[in-house]
């Protein structure tokens, strides 16, 4: 079965998915971070999809929840390197990803991820 590595970096976890997303890696990706968060006990996660040209409604609200119980194991979220076309999609599915806080790049969102923590 495929899954998506996921690396730790002092008390944050870093998900690049470089790989077309299907719902069973989805849900496989879902598990495997919130297990992270708790055994890592991390603080913060960055999520990268600048590999993703396209998302559609199932892996929008994947990365919703993610974030979600990524909040409720007290870990912040923030998801960069999103495309323009995935953007747009996300808004005229009518998915807002409430508490999901994007970043253009990976510096960014790891300047993004400290400044919400310190």
């Amino acid at each position: 079965m495929d899954r998506i590595p996921i690396l730790r970096m002092g008390r944050f976890l870093i998900v690049t998915i470089q790989v077309d997303m299907h719902d069973r890696l989805a849900m496989t990706l879902q598990e495997d971070l919130t297990a992270r968060i708790v055994q890592d006990r991390a603080n913060g996660v960055l999520i990268d999809i600048s590999s993703l040209d396209v998302v559609d409604s199932f892996i929008g609200r994947m990365i919703g929840n993610t974030a979600a119980m990524a909040r409720v194991l007290d870990a912040q979220t923030v998801v960069v390197g999103m495309q323009p076309s995935v953007a747009i999609t996300l808004v005229e599915l009518g998915l807002t990803l409430s508490g999901v806080r994007t970043a253009l790049n990976v510096e960014r969102g790891m300047d993004l991820l400290r400044e919400v923590l310190d």
